[in-house]
């Protein structure tokens, strides 16, 4: 497991999440009330980037088909999606949003 620097504090707002891609992996950086969350960014019902959804009340709606999941956990709260997002470990260190990545990542 290592943690890599994917943008900074500042590259991300509550209403307008970071969209990166890391290994081939897309990945959405979240901010709720200071602190800091990293989702898988494709919709698992059909490609849609999450990031680029609807943001409100610790949730994020897919902005094509209104699939909705928790920004903490990737918990999938509702359909047409069927399964969890992954959920990522992030860290800051200094003014760096690192998210820690298996090998598998």
């Amino acid at each position: 497991m290592t943690w890599q620097t994917v943008c900074t504090k500042n590259q991300v707002q509550e209403d307008f999440p970071f969209s990166t891609k890391v290994n081939g992996q897309e990945i959405g950086i979240y901010v709720l009330d200071g602190e800091y969350y990293a989702l898988e960014d494709v919709c698992p019902h059909a490609y849609a980037l999450l990031s680029q959804g609807f943001v409100e009340d610790g949730k994020v709606e897919c902005p094509l088909h209104e699939a909705m999941f928790d920004i903490k956990t990737g918990k999938c709260l509702r359909e047409p999606a069927d399964r969890d997002v992954k959920a990522y470990p992030v860290r800051i260190l200094d003014d760096s949003v690192q998210l820690q990545l298996s090998d598998e990542d």
